[in-house]
């Protein structure tokens, strides 16, 4: 048994990852909805994430992809700063992925907010959940996260701005690798950089005025020019999503169609905002507190190796932001089916797997880790869409549009359909 705790779309993708390799899995999550900031943000493929995806794609996780694809609103999209990238629908991919992992013969709990561990020397045997349902595992996955809870968006933001992650309804995040004893690398431990508030806030589009919702829809994008006394250069930096540290994300008002209306901005003050010209009756979907502040992230990170296994406990691997500074949805797909066959290796008595620097879903996991070993590291971000690794990802060639190409360098390192590859024998299939 795999026990998945966290069901963000690194949970998801753990989930989806341990039962095509034929393990049987448990899904916790402690609200009631998957995909957590994943349904807020609604962007794959732009830059470099293009690559990974189809990296992902031709080691197996085809399938898992093309659901996403499936709600797709917008596709090859440019904006500032980003190229192909595509759009999908936050406010339909979240029943579309329950659906897939419920296929697929997990078992997915919500309402499920892990507080408590048993272990037998350096391995986990039993979690249990606030309810106090206890769940035996073989193996674990801590996909819980670096966000929240409320007294760190008070303490290093600008308060609780109500997010998606919804601490006051469902409880505040629950590390599992803390709970196991492991001393995680924690903001203001010896971590400098960790008021980094999510990139975007999101616009109900009904709030709009009609010629700017059709055009957003039509095109994909709207990109208005601020008044200079408006325009928000500090607000650059605080952004996890560092991709989008671009000056134009300062001069100018960018909304992208994701279903809502998503703003690129952490943050917007809504007196300010219905002063411009067809925003004057706007109102925040997410967070409802948008003209403040948004959700604080990376404040717990799990030490682990490349291959995703937590230091200290032999059956704990993790996915996600837990890993380390990564930043996006397609990244922690990439960490997550990483981590779910792992999983399913270690039930079988296999070496982990540890993804080669050849290719790009490889070598950031590698960079990563080695840059967050220097204090310099530390401060920076890391995505496959930009800042510091997209720039590394161009530099060492591993950037293609070229699907043929990929498959080709997939093929040459003998991980074609790794993912798919059936290591237990689940009674389901």
């Amino acid at each position: 048994m795999v026990i998945v705790v966290g069901g963000g779309w690194a949970g998801c993708a753990a989930a989806f990852a341990a039962a095509l390799a034929g393990a049987k899995v448990t899904l916790l999550e402690k609200t009631d909805m998957l995909l957590g900031t994943g349904l807020v943000g609604g962007i794959m493929r732009n830059n470099g994430r293009f690559t990974a995806l189809e990296e992902i794609w031709a080691m197996g996780g085809g399938d898992f992809i093309r659901h996403i694809e499936g709600v797709a609103r917008h596709r090859w999209l440019d904006f500032p700063g980003h190229r192909h990238a595509t759009l999908y629908d936050v406010t339909r991919i979240e029943p579309v992925i329950r659906r897939a992992l419920l296929d697929m013969g997990i078992e997915v709990q919500f309402q499920s907010r892990v507080v408590g561990v048993l272990k037998k020397g350096p391995r986990l045997t039993e979690i249990y959940t606030a309810r106090g349902k206890n769940h035996p595992g073989d193996v674990f996955i801590d996909t819980t996260g670096s966000a929240g809870p409320i007294k760190n968006c008070t303490r290093h933001g600008s308060g609780c701005a109500m997010c998606i992650l919804r601490c006051p309804t469902f409880g505040p995040r629950v590390s599992l690798t803390e709970k196991a004893g492991i001393e995680e690398i924690r903001a203001g431990d010896g971590f400098p950089h960790f008021e980094a508030m999510s990139g975007s806030c999101k616009l109900d589009k009904k709030s709009l005025a009609t010629w700017l919702v059709d055009r957003l829809e039509r095109e994909g994008k709207v990109v208005l020019p601020l008044p200079a006394h408006i325009q928000k250069h500090e607000l650059l930096s605080r952004k996890a999503c560092q991709q989008y540290n671009l000056e134009e994300f300062a001069r100018n008002l960018i909304l992208l169609d994701t279903g809502h209306a998503k703003l690129m901005t952490p943050y917007f003050p809504l007196e300010v905002l219905r002063k411009l010209d067809g925003f004057q009756e706007a109102r925040y979907a997410d967070p409802y507190s948008g003209g403040r502040g948004n959700s604080v992230r990376f404040m717990a990170i799990a030490p682990c190796d490349d291959a995703l296994q937590v230091h200290g406990v032999e059956n704990l691997f993790c996915a996600g932001e837990k890993t380390g500074l990564l930043v996006g949805h397609t990244e922690a797909i990439a960490t997550g089916f990483l981590a779910g066959h792992n999983a399913a290796r270690y039930m079988v008595g296999l070496k982990p797997l540890v993804l080669p620097v050849d290719l790009a879903v490889g070598d950031i996991i590698a960079f990563m880790h080695r840059e967050m070993k220097t204090p310099d590291g530390l401060t920076k971000k890391y995505t496959f869409s930009g800042s510091v690794y997209f720039q590394r990802m161009q530099e060492r060639g591993l950037y293609t549009t070229d699907v043929q190409v990929v498959r080709e360098r997939v093929e040459k390192l003998g991980l074609r359909n790794i993912y798919r590859q059936k290591l237990l024998k689940n009674p389901r299939f």
